[in-house]
C-alpha cells in the first residue's frame, strides 16, 4: 500500500472538528448537545444579504474573476474607509474564506524551512497552514494569568534568526479573545521593521471590540506598509460562515502579483458568496450595533457564569466572541470526550473544544478549553450549569488544596 505524504501525517485534527463524530453519538443517544466548540454565530444573517441570495436570476453560474469582482473590491474600500483604512482597490484580492487568505499568505511569502513567529495559544489552522507551505511555526507563549498579554520585545527577539520570515498575529485573538492595545500593535511594527519582516494580521473579528477604545488595525501602523498583509472574512461579520468569502489586503505590488497566481491557479472565488457578500455591506448601523450588543451580554452571562464555578478561572476577553478558560481537570482533552461519551445531566451536555490543539508547545495548555458564546444567554446559562454538573462528576477532576 502507498504511504501517506510527511505533509499530510504531521497535519494536526482541528481541536474544534475532531469531536463531532462523539457529539453526534451523543445525540444519536437522545442527549441534547450545546454546542461551545464552534465559532458559528447563530444571529441572522443580513436581511439584504439573503434577499440578494434570494434574487438571484442569471442564467449562467459563471467563473469570477480570479481577484474577485471589481465591484465588491470597490465597494469595501468604502467600507475600509470608516474604520480609517485607506485602499485602492486593487490592494484587495477576494478568497474562499479568510482560511485560503492565511494559506495563500503563507505561500506567496515563505519559502520551506522559513520560520513564522504566532504568539499562542492561536488558532489552530495557522499551524496547518504552515505545513502547507513547508514552513515552521515559532510559538511566543502567552500566559492565562496575564490575560495572554503580548510578551516583552526580548521574548520576540530570542526567536528570531536568519530563517524569520514573518510574525503572524490574530487580532482579537481566536481562541482568547485578547484584544492587542495601541502599544502592543506599535511594539509588533518596531521589531516588524527592525527585522524587515512581514505582519501577516488575521482581522476577521475587528467588529468585536469591548474596550470603548478605537480598535487599532495593522493597516494603521506607519512604516511598515510594505510588510502588512490582512486578513479578513464576511464569516463572522455577517453570520456568513458557508458563503466562504474572506480578502487578503496589501499595499505590497510583488506580494499580490504572487498571491494571483495562486488564486489563478484555484480559477475563482465563490460567485455566490460574493454576490451575498457585497449586498451584506448595506446593512444598516442597527445591524451591527444589535450584534454588538448582544455579543457583550453574552460575555457578560459567560465570564461571570465561568468565574462562578468552583475551580474554574477565566480571564475577560476584550475582543471576539470567544475565551480561554482554566478547569479544574486532570486533562482537558479526556474532559470535553467524557462529556459527551459518558456524561449527561437531565438529558443534556456540553461540547467544548480542548485548549491543547491551539497550542503548539507540547504539554500546554493541558487543563485549558476554548468557548465560544454563539448561543442565546437562556442556552449558555443552562450550558454553564451542565457544565457545573460535569466537572463535579468528572473522575479526573482536580481537588482544590
Amino acid at each position: 500500500m502507498p504511504e501517506i505524504s510527511v505533509r499530510g501525517l504531521q497535519m494536526s485534527e482541528s481541536p474544534i472538528r475532531k469531536l463531532t463524530p462523539l457529539a453526534e453519538d451523543a445525540k444519536k443517544r437522545g442527549v441534547k448537545v450545546y454546542h461551545l466548540n464552534i465559532g458559528q454565530p447563530d444571529l441572522p444573517t443580513p436581511q439584504c444579504g439573503r434577499d440578494a441570495l434570494k434574487n438571484i436570476n442569471g442564467t449562467v453560474m459563471e467563473y469570477s474573476p480570479s481577484q474577485g469582482y471589481a465591484s465588491y473590491r470597490g465597494k469595501l474600500c468604502g467600507f475600509y474607509k470608516k474604520s480609517d483604512i485607506s485602499l485602492d482597490a486593487d490592494d484587495i484580492i477576494i478568497t474562499a474564506g479568510g482560511s485560503e487568505a492565511v494559506l495563500f499568505a503563507f505561500m506567496a511569502c515563505l519559502n520551506p524551512g522559513d520560520e513564522v513567529i504566532l504568539p499562542e495559544p492561536a488558532y489552530a489552522n495557522y499551524m496547518t497552514f504552515a505545513i502547507s507551505a513547508g514552513a515552521t511555526v515559532r510559538p511566543i507563549p502567552t500566559s492565562i494569568e496575564e490575560g495572554f498579554a503580548l510578551p516583552k520585545v526580548e521574548k520576540f527577539e530570542e526567536l528570531i534568526n536568519e530563517r524569520t520570515k514573518a510574525i503572524m498575529i490574530c487580532n482579537p485573538n481566536n481562541p482568547t479573545g485578547y484584544l492587542y492595545t495601541h502599544k502592543e500593535m506599535e511594539q509588533i511594527r518596531d521589531i516588524v521593521k527592525k527585522y524587515d519582516l512581514y505582519l501577516i494580521s488575521d482581522e476577521v473579528y475587528r467588529e468585536y471590540n469591548y474596550t470603548g477604545l478605537p480598535y487599532i488595525s495593522a493597516m494603521h501602523l506607519e512604516g511598515i506598509e510594505q510588510n502588512t498583509i490582512m486578513i479578513d472574512s464576511v464569516s463572522k461579520r455577517y453570520s456568513e460562515c458557508g458563503i466562504r468569502i474572506g480578502a487578503l489586503i496589501t499595499k505590497n505590488e510583488e506580494v499580490r502579483k504572487t498571491v494571483m497566481k495562486f488564486c489563478q491557479a484555484r480559477l475563482s472565488p465563490p460567485l455566490i458568496g460574493q454576490i451575498v457578500a457585497e449586498a451584506s455591506l448595506d446593512a444598516p448601523e442597527e445591524y451591527y450595533r444589535e450584534v454588538y450588543d448582544e455579543y457583550v451580554e453574552r460575555r457578560k452571562c459567560l465570564i461571570d457564569g465561568l468565574n462562578n464555578i468552583p475551580g474554574v478561572y477565566s480571564p475577560v476577553p476584550m475582543g471576539a466572541f470567544y475565551t480561554v478558560a482554566k478547569l479544574p481537570v486532570d486533562n482537558a482533552d479526556k474532559f470535553c470526550r467524557w462529556c459527551l461519551t459518558d456524561f449527561q445531566y437531565e438529558g443534556e451536555t456540553v461540547m467544548i473544544a480542548p485548549a491543547s490543539g491551539f497550542y503548539i508547545t507540547p504539554g500546554a495548555g493541558i487543563d485549558q478549553v476554548r468557548i465560544a458564546y454563539v448561543l442565546k444567554r437562556e442556552e449558555l446559562q443552562r450550558a454553564l450549569t451542565v457544565l457545573q454538573k460535569a466537572l463535579e462528576q468528572y473522575p479526573g477532576r482536580k481537588i482544590s488544596e
